[in-house]
């Protein structure tokens, strides 16, 4: 195996890991930075998809608690129930919407122009929701949510599929317009995310079968640890954040970073590979 292919996947890792959960969009952070690394064929984009699951390894861990006291408690508590009616119901948009238009959206949006338009629209669109006036936070718990709940921020979460718009910024700024409070919106885009992306992974792997072999193991293996990892310690530090912090910096870093890959695109200072 090739040692730089190696380091190439480890740096994709703790790139995905980094930035899956927070409202700057993993996908288009992979998607700039395999350009940059010149990591973005066919393979490369498999892999990108697939190693998110190291990602929600690491929310399975943080979450481990709650989600193994709910499991007990399905066939006998209501409140269990439906937390996983609510989270199957959440789900259920991203697969009907990414199975009727996920392969056009990666033929033709998966560039990198596109990732910094959204980057910047992304970020103006979360300094008008934290700027907006504080208005009734209806669900104060996600135990609390109701399945319109549920399936509302399920919608919105499909807005994420266009890359550069953030699956985590969608789910938590929309729940939190929706009248989920901070922490409900956080833990639920959390909890939305373990079928999500894992269903996308399997797939993706499934569906692209005949691009793998063996021999990339190693490969994929190297960008997982590096994803769980760097997850780990990035959702370990946002939950303490949010408790007394808004998303306003991370606005602001999605339309700086935006304007940069504009910039360096069009006066050919980088070469952004589409």
């Amino acid at each position: 195996m090739d040692i730089v292919l190696l380091v190439k996947a480890a740096i994709m890792g703790i790139v995905e890991g980094l930035t899956e959960f927070l409202p700057i969009s993993s996908t288009g952070h992979l998607i700039l930075a395999g350009s940059l690394l010149g990591f973005d064929d066919d393979k490369a984009k498999v892999f990108d998809i697939a190693i998110q699951t190291g990602a929600i390894f690491a929310v399975i861990l943080v979450y481990w608690q709650k989600i193994k006291s709910t499991v007990v408690a399905l066939p006998r508590q209501p409140k269990a129930q439906r937390l996983a009616l609510n989270i199957f119901i959440g789900f259920l948009p991203a697969v009907v919407l990414g199975l009727l238009f996920g392969k056009v959206i990666k033929a033709h949006l998966f560039i990198p122009t596109v990732v910094a338009s959204t980057f910047i629209i992304g970020g103006f669109i979360i300094l008008w929701a934290e700027k907006r006036p504080p208005g009734s936070v209806r669900v104060e718990h996600v135990d609390d949510m109701t399945a319109w709940d549920a399936l509302k921020v399920g919608l919105v979460q499909c807005f994420a599929m266009i890359p550069g718009t953030s699956r985590s910024g969608s789910t938590i700024i929309g729940g939190m317009l929706l009248g989920l409070s901070r922490q409900a919106a956080t833990d639920f885009s959390f909890f939305l995310a373990i079928p999500t992306l894992i269903g996308a992974g399997v797939y993706s792997l499934y569906k692209e079968r005949a691009l793998l072999s063996v021999a990339d193991i190693p490969l994929f293996a190297v960008g997982l640890v590096f994803s769980f990892i760097s997850a780990w310690l990035c959702v370990r530090w946002l939950l303490k954040y949010i408790s007394t912090h808004n998303f306003i910096p991370f606005a602001w870093y999605r339309i700086a970073f935006g304007i940069v890959v504009l910039a360096t695109a069009w006066s050919g200072a980088v070469v952004w590979a589409d």
